[in-house]
C-alpha cells in the first residue's frame, strides 16, 4: 500500500479562519499551565504529568444526561482501522490525527475541516499492532507528529504546509512511531516502536523548530547516549555504565526495550516519565538476567536524556508484559506530609506508588482479579514469581521445537494496555481501564534476522469470564482498594478521562462514549458513535461552554492478536469519525 503526501486545504473562508485564530504562537509557558487552563487542550495527557483531569464542571453528573452532539467530523476513505488519537485544540481549532499517519485540523465550533495532510508510506511499514497514531504535539507555530515508517513530520498549524521531516530511524529494522511526542524545554522528545522486532528502544530530543538532533538514549543497557553540538555526536554515557551485566553475551544488542508509548513530565523533579516495552525475544530463557532496561520506568533528565532512575516492574520479561504504560505524577498527604508520588497500572496486573523523586517503591497491588505468574511484590516491588508454573517452559528441556506451555494470566494484552487511565484530584482516585483475559503460552526457538519478528514464543488469548472482559475500575493509590467498578462485554481499549463535574468518560469497543459518576461507578450517559471507541476524551471550553471530543474508530491490537478475544468482537464496524458534544445552553447548571 502506498499514499502520497497530501495537503489539502478548503474554502477561503475556513482557511482564513484558521488562520486567524492560529496566529498565536503555543510557548512552553502555555504547555506548563495546560492542566490548568480551560480553554484548550495542548498536551497529550491533559497536561504534562498526565492526569487527564480537567478543572470544568459546568457539565457534571446532574446534567451530563442532556448532553448532546453538535458535530461529527469523518476520516473519510478506505484508510480506516483503529482510530486511537487524543485530539488537541488550540484557539478554537482541533488537531487530530489518524490511522495511516494522517492528520486534520478542523474549525473546532462548527466541524468543518480547515486542512488534512496525508504521509508519503512505503509499501514495507511493519506496525506490530495496526497503523494507528495516537497524537501529536503543538509548539510555536507547528503542530508535529511521528509517522508509522519512523520519521517526524512538524506542519504550519495554521495552513498544514510541511515545515520539516526528520527520519528518526530505520522503518526496514521494525522502527515506527506511533505515540504522540511531547515538548519540554523547548525541546521535542520522541520514543520509539518496534519492540517485536529485536530493535533498540530509544528516548530521542529534537528542535522543533528545525529538526535538528540534540540528544538520544537508549534504553538498553550497553547502548551508547549522546549529545549533539554543531552537528557532532558527543558521548554522554553508555545506558547502565556497560554492556553484559544483565544480558547473556551480545543479546542486548537487539534487546528491544522500545519506548512506544511516549512520556509524561514533572516539573517538580524535572524529569521526563518514560515507560520501556518487552526484551527480546518473548522468550526469556534465552537471555537469563534482568534484561535491563526493558520492562521499566525511567526518570529522563530532559537537558542531555540523562538516566536518573529506573524501575523495572518485570525483570526477564517472558510474557511481554512490557512497562510502557503511562507514569502519572500526583501528590497525596500521609501523615500531614505531602508524598510526591507517580503511579502505573502495568500489563503485568500490578498497579505501582513510586517516589518520583528517586525512584522507589512506596506500595504495589494488584488491579485485577487474578495473576499466575506472581504470587506477589517483595518489599522493593520485585515480583516474586510463580516458580512451578508460571514461566512458559524452555525448549531445550523438552529436545523439541516447544516447551511447555502454561495458562498466563493476564494475558500479554496487559491488565491494562496502552489506553491511558486518569487521576481526580477531587476523588483522589485513578480510573484504570482493564481486561480480564488469560492466555497459553509457549517458548520456541528463535534468532535475530533484521525487520523479521523476533518473538519465541507461542500463545492462544482467551476470556477469563464468559459475561466480561473489559472492567473500569476505581483505584485508591493509598490503600490498594477498588472503589468501583463497571464491567463491559468486550475488552476496553480505550482512554479514561476526569473532570471536576465529578464525571468519568471512557469509550466502549461497542461503539458507545460514556460517562460514569466519579465517586459511586454509576452509568449517567451513553451515546453509540457507530464505531468502537479506542480513542481518548478530551473537554475545553469555548464561548463560555463545556465540549467533549472523542475519536471513534474500532482497531488497534485486539482484533489482531487477541485470539479466542477476537471471535468477541469480529462483528465489530470500523470507522473514522470525530464526535464533539456540548449541552443545550438551557440545560447547564452548577452542583
Amino acid at each position: 500500500m502506498r499514499s502520497k503526501p497530501i495537503v489539502k486545504q478548503f474554502a477561503a473562508s475556513a482557511l482564513a479562519l484558521a488562520v486567524s485564530f492560529g496566529a498565536q504562537a503555543v510557548t512552553d509557558k502555555d504547555l506548563m499551565s495546560d492542566h490548568e487552563t480551560t480553554g484548550d487542550v495542548l498536551t497529550y495527557g491533559m497536561g504534562h504529568q498526565g492526569q487527564r483531569f480537567s478543572p470544568l464542571k459546568s457539565l457534571n453528573s446532574s446534567n451530563v444526561k442532556s448532553l448532546q452532539p453538535v458535530w461529527a467530523f469523518s476520516f473519510g476513505g478506505e484508510k480506516q482501522r483503529g482510530q486511537e488519537s487524543q485530539p488537541l485544540i488550540a484557539d478554537g481549532v482541533m488537531y487530530v490525527t489518524g490511522s495511516y499517519s494522517r492528520m486534520w485540523a478542523i474549525d473546532a465550533r462548527t466541524g468543518e475541516e480547515l486542512w488534512q495532510y496525508d504521509a508519503r508510506l512505503p509499501d514495507g511499514i511493519m506496525p506490530c499492532c495496526d497503523v494507528v497514531n495516537r497524537g501529536a504535539a503543538i509548539y510555536g507555530d507547528k503542530v508535529i507528529f511521528g509517522t508509522l515508517d519512523a520519521k517526524l513530520v512538524a506542519l504550519n498549524k495554521d495552513t498544514g504546509k510541511v515545515v520539516w521531516i526528520k527520519k528518526v530511524e530505520d522503518y526496514q529494522a521494525g522502527y515506527s512511531i506511533t505515540a504522540a511526542p511531547i515538548i519540554v524545554k523547548g525541546k521535542l522528545i520522541t520514543g520509539v516502536s518496534g519492540g517485536e522486532f529485536g530493535i533498540v528502544g530509544k528516548i530521542e530530543a529534537y528542535d522543533p523548530d528545525t529538526g535538528e538532533k540534540l540528544w538520544s538514549r537508549p534504553t538498553v543497557e550497553g547502548h551508547m547516549g549522546y549529545v549533539y553540538k554543531d552537528g557532532k555526536a558527543i558521548e554522554n554515557g553508555i545506558s547502565g555504565g556497560e554492556a553484559g551485566k544483565t544480558w547473556p553475551g551480545d543479546m542486548w544488542k537487539t534487546g528491544g526495550a522500545a519506548t512506544w508509548l511516549g512520556g509524561t513530565y514533572d516539573a517538580d523533579t524535572d524529569s521526563l516519565f518514560f515507560g520501556t516495552g518487552n526484551p527480546a525475544p518473548w522468550n526469556s530463557h534465552l537471555r537469563p538476567g534482568d534484561n535491563l532496561f526493558s520492562s521499566s520506568r525511567l526518570a529522563i533528565d530532559p537537558d542531555d536524556g540523562s538516566i536518573k532512575w529506573h524501575f523495572q516492574t518485570t525483570p526477564n520479561d517472558g510474557w511481554d508484559y512490557d512497562g510502557v504504560n503511562e507514569l502519572i505524577s500526583f501528590d497525596y498527604k500521609d501523615g500531614g506530609k505531602t508524598v510526591k508520588a507517580a503511579a502505573t497500572a502495568d500489563r503485568n496486573g500490578f498497579f505501582y506508588v513510586l517516589n518520583r523523586e528517586n525512584g522507589d517503591f512506596i506500595r504495589g497491588f494488584p488491579f485485577v482479579d487474578k495473576i499466575t505468574w506472581a504470587e506477589g511484590l517483595d518489599d522493593k516491588g520485585r515480583p516474586i514469581y510463580n516458580t512451578k508454573n508460571g514461566r512458559p517452559g524452555n525448549p531445550a528441556d523438552t529436545k523439541g521445537d516447544k516447551g511447555e506451555p502454561v495458562v498466563a494470566q493476564p494475558a500479554f494484552l496487559g491488565g491494562k494496555n496502552w489506553m491511558p487511565m486518569s487521576f481526580s484530584q477531587e476523588t483522589g482516585l485513578f480510573y484504570v481501564p482493564s481486561n480480564e483475559w488469560s492466555m497459553d503460552i509457549w517458548n520456541e526457538p528463535v534468532s535475530y534476522k533484521k525487520g523479521a519478528a523476533y518473538l519465541g514464543a507461542g500463545f492462544t488469548i482467551k476470556p477469563a469470564n464468559d459475561e466480561y472482559i473489559g472492567v473500569l475500575r476505581a483505584m485508591d493509590p493509598k490503600t490498594g482498594k477498588e472503589v468501583w467498578r463497571y464491567e463491559n462485554p468486550a475488552p476496553l481499549w480505550g482512554g479514561v478521562m476526569t473532570t471536576a463535574g465529578n464525571l468519568v468518560f471512557t469509550g466502549t469497543p461497542e461503539g458507545y462514549l460514556k460517562a460514569f459518576d466519579a465517586k459511586t461507578g454509576a452509568e449517567l450517559y451513553r451515546f453509540n458513535t457507530g464505531s468502537g471507541v479506542v480513542g481518548t476524551p478530551v473537554t475545553w471550553e469555548m464561548d463560555g461552554e463545556q465540549y467533549v471530543s472523542v475519536a471513534s474508530g474500532w482497531g488497534g491490537a485486539v482484533p489482531l492478536w487477541g485470539g479466542e478475544v477476537a471471535k468477541v468482537v469480529k462483528n465489530f464496524n470500523q470507522g473514522g469519525t470525530v464526535w464533539t458534544f456540548k449541552l443545550p445552553k438551557d440545560r447547564v447548571a452548577s452542583k
